[in-house]
């Protein structure tokens, strides 16, 4: 099983520096009980990408999980284990 997350952000950005900082510990924990499940991390910078600066410029940092938009601004947590545990369970 294999896990995508993709964290948008841009340099600078404290709220991108916290869901940065938030997204590792949820995957520290995640990681240690789920040892068969591959997550790998993408970040995306929008000063480098237009499309993705006119589509999300305003809600950043925005986490997507396998494509899909899990949060933006502020990361839960909690609300991100279980989404990590839902999708291993598939």
């Amino acid at each position: 099983m294999s896990i995508q997350l993709t964290l948008i952000g841009k340099p600078g950005c404290h709220l991108c520096d916290e869901a940065r900082d938030a997204i590792d510990g949820v995957l520290l924990e995640f990681r240690q009980k789920n040892p068969n499940t591959d997550v790998t991390v993408e970040e995306l910078n929008i000063l480098e990408d237009e499309a993705l600066r006119l589509k999300y410029a305003e809600e950043i940092p925005v986490l997507l999980i396998d494509g899909k938009m899990h949060n933006y601004w502020r990361i839960d947590d909690e609300r991100l284990m279980r989404a990590l545990y839902a999708k291993a369970s598939k």
